[in-house]
């Protein structure tokens, strides 16, 4: 269990992350989004005691990261997959972890196999290493102490198609056993894919919060009549807003129960009468952060 709670940190006059408030519960995958520049990134570090909070509180299992004993037995953290010993090979890095952690030297060929890294490429230094290699061992890193909390920044980073198919099958199973994840990624697709409940964060606040269901829902119902113009005059003389539909019909601004009676009411034939289609994540992300997005400018 993560909670965040009233965190929020400033740097001089500038607030990087103001009053966020949020929690990722055992057996689900939270999603944590916001665009460049948010404070997705800086509320991480102060859950992970990298940086002091100006106020509020960021715990993980009841307690700040500082007061675990030996945290990373109890939390897997992976923010930057480049800040590993650049001069020390992949099992050397999880070979020295192991030992700090207390944890069964067997876990180092174990996680080693989990993250799909050869004996061949253990035994290469990390400098080394490309980006998508650097993530695997950092995700070995973070599973090594076998945590009931993975705290994950961008692990997708550099990973190819095949790889972000494992990472989210590894995520899913990790969650599934009752695992707690808290995934910060701008591939939307995938946080789409394996998230079950989002935080959407903005300007420092966080601007949406719930399950994916709740959030990516459609609004309105699409309503067809084999008569459109009676069916628009019903609807207009009932008091409900319609406009024309993607694909044909008309989107109301109502339950599909009220466009129902509405039209029975006025002897209108529906051929056509369920919930607006949902939206995707991309939309409903750049719907909500779109005072804080930065657009792309060709040089």
């Amino acid at each position: 269990m993560i909670n965040v709670t009233n965190l929020t940190k400033r740097y001089g006059p500038m607030t990087a992350v103001d009053a966020v408030s949020f929690e990722a519960k055992p057996g689900l995958v939270t999603g944590f989004l916001g665009p460049n520049g948010a404070g997705k990134s800086t509320t991480m570090r102060v859950l992970c005691g990298l940086t002091p909070a100006t106020s509020g509180t960021a715990t993980v299992l009841g307690r700040p990261y500082a007061a675990l004993p030996n945290p990373g037995r109890h939390v897997g953290v992976l923010l930057d997959a480049s800040a590993q010993h650049a001069g020390r090979t992949g099992r050397e890095v999880l070979a020295l972890s192991a030992i700090v952690m207390g944890v069964d030297r067997r876990r180092v060929d174990e996680m080693l196999e989990v993250v799909g890294l050869t004996e061949r490429e253990s035994h290469r230094r990390v400098r080394n290493y490309s980006l998508g290699m650097r993530q695997r061992l950092g995700l070995a890193h973070a599973l090594l102490g076998d945590p009931e909390v993975l705290v994950l920044d961008e692990p997708a980073n550099g990973l190819d198609p095949a790889g972000i198919r494992w990472m989210r099958s590894l995520l899913r199973g990790y969650a599934d056993e009752g695992g707690t994840v808290l995934l910060s990624s701008h591939l939307l697709n995938e946080i789409e894919l394996v998230a079950d409940e989002i935080v959407v964060i903005g300007n420092g606040r966080v601007v949406a919060s719930g399950t994916k269901q709740e959030l990516l829902q459609g609004k309105g119902t699409v309503v067809r009549a084999t008569d459109p113009g009676a069916l628009e005059g019903a609807l207009r003389v009932e008091g409900v807003t319609a406009t024309p539909a993607t694909g044909g019909g008309l989107l109301a601004e109502a339950e599909p129960a009220v466009v129902g009676a509405a039209a029975a009411r006025h002897g209108v034939a529906l051929v056509e009468l369920r919930g607006a289609d949902g939206r995707g994540l991309e939309e409903m992300f750049l719907e909500l952060t779109a005072s804080n997005a930065r657009e792309e400018v060709a040089a």
